[in-house]
């Protein structure tokens, strides 16, 4: 990574290092009431649509003219979805656990099966994004506190022997002192890493340092997907101007950058199903029985 790269990951005035904060864990005994695509499928037709593809209701706010296609790439069927699903329920043959953590390199598991990551500024929501994913095995532990920056190591979840996903600490406020010697190896040198997840807040759109970010996985030749977290925190107009804002940048200086940002709501499940479906598919556990929207996926294959 460029030293500008190096230094704009260290802005914000953050301070050295301090003890962890108190947090908690969460595991889920129970599961969420719409943590699965089947408990939603009575709701109304709009309702459903809007838990499933989150863009349908931001759709009809678009001006005359201004294409949908790029937000619509990756369209899966309910089968798709239902099937991506089972791969996020636990069972004695199918265990999905938190595995390990690590600081460097070095320490980073040796695990062969494919892997995604998630990375996003500090406070994004990316600990709550993976609870809301991991929400149909209760028992899985995902660390998560009221204070941004929590995420100090590489966090490794093992999801049976399909996938690994890893939560990787936060960029700017309270990022450990040494975020990118932690990060940047990983990024450039973990050969199973198929998919890079990069989290943009939708409630305040894409800041300074996501762009240093996207710049980073440009830089490292990074297949990466913009997910938009905290959709719900915004009225609609607001959050489509900061999605059209994305795009435009998605669109004029990017390249690994998949064309569609998914948007999701930890709290209210909004595309939750449809992030699974995505990961369960780059991962390649899920074949989309719909010819034409895979054809939109693998162009960044």
């Amino acid at each position: 990574m460029t030293v500008v790269l190096r230094r704009a990951f260290c802005l914000t005035g953050r301070v050295p290092l301090q003890p962890e904060a108190p947090s908690w864990t969460a595991s889920w005994r129970c599961a969420h009431a719409l943590a699965s695509v089947q408990k939603v499928l009575h709701l109304p037709e709009k309702k459903l649509q809007g838990l499933l593809f989150p863009f349908s209701e931001l759709e009809g706010h678009l001006a005359r003219g201004v294409s949908r296609a790029n937000f619509q790439l990756f369209h899966p069927s309910l089968e798709d979805i239902a099937r991506a699903e089972a791969l996020f329920v636990p069972s004695p043959k199918h265990k999905i656990d938190y595995y390990t953590s690590a600081v460097r390199m070095d320490h980073a598991p040796s695990i062969n099966q494919p892997e995604v990551c998630f990375l996003g500024r500090s406070n994004v929501g990316k600990s709550s994004l993976i609870r809301a994913l991991f929400s149909l095995a209760p028992d899985v532990e995902v660390r998560v506190s009221k204070t941004p920056g929590h995420t100090k190591k590489l966090n490794f979840f093992t999801v049976g022997k399909a996938f690994t996903l890893v939560d990787m600490p936060g960029y700017g406020h309270k990022a450990p002192k040494d975020f990118v010697d932690m990060v940047e190896p990983y990024l450039s040198t973990r050969a199973n890493l198929v998919r890079t997840f990069l989290l943009v807040d939708g409630s305040v759109g894409v800041q300074k340092l996501d762009r240093v970010a996207m710049e980073m996985c440009e830089e490292l030749g990074l297949p990466y997907v913009v997910v938009v977290t905290k959709i719900d925190k915004r009225s609609q107009g607001a959050l489509l101007a900061n999605l059209l804002q994305l795009q435009e940048v998605i669109q004029k200086h990017t390249e690994g950058c998949y064309p569609q940002p998914f948007l999701v709501s930890s709290t209210q499940f909004h595309g939750i199903y449809l992030l699974r479906c995505f990961i369960a598919h780059v991962t390649g556990k899920l074949h989309l029985a719909t010819s034409a929207t895979q054809s939109g996926v693998e162009r960044v294959r």
